[in-house]
């Protein structure tokens, strides 16, 4: 979701203006993903490098994500969604993780999407994480180096149970990954928007979602025609 400080900024706005309308579109993401039917929703919102942003900025950001938490609480439960954090406990304030955990207990019943706002989150922090576990099983004898497979990586992953995404958008022309589920994404499809993250809306999102039911998904086979 790239693009708040610069549309802030072409405002004559602080930062944190950005961000607060960056807030105001992820709900309508949310709602449109909802009724568009998508099982998986990943927001990436603050990743493992953006603690170095100003102090003022990152707190900023906490305290936003806060709001979130508390005040889509009641919708998400009525809607069915699921919430869940995605990203390293470590590091974030003990507030979030409050807030964030209680969340996760509220929704935890919801069928209807499940919704991944990425805090704290760094994929090949993730992917580290991840063989450092499968190093420690073998070193105690659960499993067997030979045994190591794509799928046990995947279980050790922080999305373990959740199916790869099929479509990654980014938005203000930013055309790279950013360090965001580079494992998971081998064979997502690429969507990159000019717009700006305020101003990601339900005509954009759909105008991404149309651009990928174009495209044949080969997945390293061959074109049907």
């Amino acid at each position: 979701m790239d693009g708040n400080g610069r549309w802030a900024k072409s405002r004559g706005l602080a930062r944190i203006e950005g961000h607060r309308a960056g807030a105001n579109a992820v709900q309508t993401t949310v709602e449109t993903a909802a009724r568009s039917g998508i099982e998986v929703l990943t927001l990436y919102s603050f990743s493992t490098e953006n603690w170095s942003r100003p102090a003022s900025e990152v707190s900023a950001l906490m305290a936003l994500f806060e709001d979130y938490m508390g005040c889509e609480r009641e919708r998400l439960i009525r809607e069915g969604i699921r919430y869940r954090r995605l990203g390293r406990r470590e590091g974030l304030p003990a507030s979030v993780l409050d807030c964030s955990d209680r969340l996760e207990a509220d929704t935890d019943r919801g069928e209807a999407m499940t919704l991944q706002i990425a805090i704290n989150y760094g994929s090949r922090q993730e992917i580290t994480d991840a063989a450092r576990r499968l190093a420690l099983d073998v070193a105690r004898g659960r499993l067997s180096p030979d045994d190591i497979t794509q799928e046990s990586m995947s279980d050790r992953l922080l999305t373990s149970g959740l199916p790869d995404p099929d479509l990654v958008i980014r938005t203000g022309g930013e055309a790279r990954l950013s360090n965001f589920l580079l494992w998971q994404s081998s064979y997502s499809e690429l969507v990159i928007q000019d717009g700006l993250w305020p101003d990601f809306d339900e005509t954009a999102f759909q105008q991404a979602l149309g651009e990928f039911q174009k495209r044949p998904r080969r997945l390293g086979g061959t074109s049907p025609t």
